[in-house]
């Protein structure tokens, strides 16, 4: 698995997949585009980092794809929830181990910005 192949597994496909079959009305098209983007963003940012596996830029992208998050979440009614948040962190967590970050298995290296 490399950092690439996660742009074929962001959360927000769950998410539409969820919008589309179940109705999930916390989701909306423009929602959706939105974290695209900030998720596209964050893995561009990780692909230039990891030839370097720099833990400090790496954790200074996932401090910023978290607070980024938490804004996004409050102007659009809280559409981040329990699933969302476990999915949500589990990718980003994912994508920053990919790039090089080594840390301990159960550690939550979104937990501190967090606010979702």
């Amino acid at each position: 698995m490399t950092l690439q192949d996660l742009f074929n597994e962001k959360p927000t496909q769950l998410w539409n997949k969820r919008m589309v079959e179940y109705g999930d009305d916390l989701f909306t098209e423009e929602r959706l585009l939105m974290c695209d983007k900030v998720l596209d963003n964050y893995l561009n940012q990780l692909i230039l980092l990891q030839e370097t596996k720099h833990p400090e830029s790496i954790m200074k992208a996932v401090e910023e794809i978290v607070i980024t998050f938490n804004e996004l979440n409050g102007k659009n009614d809280y559409f981040i929830e329990t699933m969302e948040r476990e999915e949500l962190a589990k990718f980003i967590d994912k994508a920053a181990r990919l790039a090089g970050l080594e840390i301990e298995e159960d550690q939550d290296i979104t937990e501190e910005w967090r606010e979702w």
